[in-house]
């Protein structure tokens, strides 16, 4: 928009935002490596291996054993950033809120952006990959979700753990019949994109669900499955030099994990 716009133009205060995306997958990560990373850092996480169980029969047991090593490197490699400005002009003519109604969508398109990597990134690294499904009845939805806890449980994880499940709208469609629904705190769970219980983990529906062009990759997985780290979030004002305009640019450093691949199951289905 420019100097054509300068006209008696009544600009509205009531701005219409575009209809974010629920964001799940970068809110259940594990975050205690978030102060030990910064801008092209990584860190080593480190992981070892469970020593072997022998028989004693009172006679030499040997020489120790070398404990194989698991540990992995948790990266800040993924970069994402906005640059947008406001004419004079325009500012000019509009009610106050512009710039912040812009600051508010930017913001939220970055966190859709981290979001959208960390779908991504559980669903190519988790322990245990179903077959493609397709999953078009309430049964087939139920049975899809009972072997992977089935798995889970049997890599040892507990029924008290923190587990969620994240399924898309057409998953849920068949499956909301079997959910637990929240009885306290509805609107604040929903809110955080719960829409209630099974066997007693998290259900949350999103529309952030990674495909592969053929499968919804939907992810069962612990809390500590997965790691989370931001290096730099940041934001500048500043006046472009050539224009008449304010601009605000902003950049977000983050990158991600799957530590404990074993506690997490990826279901791939399709309608």
């Amino acid at each position: 928009m420019g100097y054509s716009n300068f006209k008696p133009t009544i600009w509205s205060k009531h701005i219409q935002h575009e209809l974010g995306k629920t964001l799940v997958f970068k809110n259940d990560c594990d975050y205690k490596y978030e102060g030990e990373v910064g801008k092209g850092k990584k860190v080593k996480i480190l992981g070892v291996g469970k020593p072997t169980v022998g028989d004693y029969t009172g006679q030499k047991i040997g020489a120790p054993e070398t404990v194989a090593d698991t540990s992995v490197y948790l990266e800040i490699a993924q970069a994402k950033f906005f640059n947008f400005q406001v004419d004079d002009v325009d500012k000019a003519q509009a009610t106050e809120g512009l710039m912040s109604a812009l600051m508010e969508e930017a913001t939220r398109a970055l966190a859709e952006e981290a979001d959208s990597f960390c779908a991504k990134d559980m669903a190519l690294n988790c322990g245990v990959t179903s077959a493609s499904l397709k999953v078009d009845t309430k049964a087939k939805a139920k049975d899809a979700i009972d072997k992977a806890f089935t798995k889970l449980w049997a890599e040892g994880v507990k029924f008290n753990d923190k587990v969620t499940i994240y399924i898309t709208p057409w998953f849920y469609n068949l499956f909301k019949d079997h959910l637990i629904e929240s009885k306290t705190d509805n609107d604040k769970l929903i809110a955080k994109g719960i829409i209630g219980t099974y066997n007693n983990a998290k259900v949350k529906m999103t529309n952030n669900i990674f495909n592969d062009s053929t499968d919804d990759c939907m992810i069962i997985k612990t809390s500590k499955a997965y790691a989370f780290a931001s290096g730099i979030q940041d934001t500048e004002a500043y006046r472009p030099e050539e224009l008449f305009s304010d601009a605000v640019k902003g950049l977000s450093t983050y990158g991600g994990k799957m530590v404990r691949p074993k506690e997490a199951y990826c279901i791939k289905a399709h309608e």
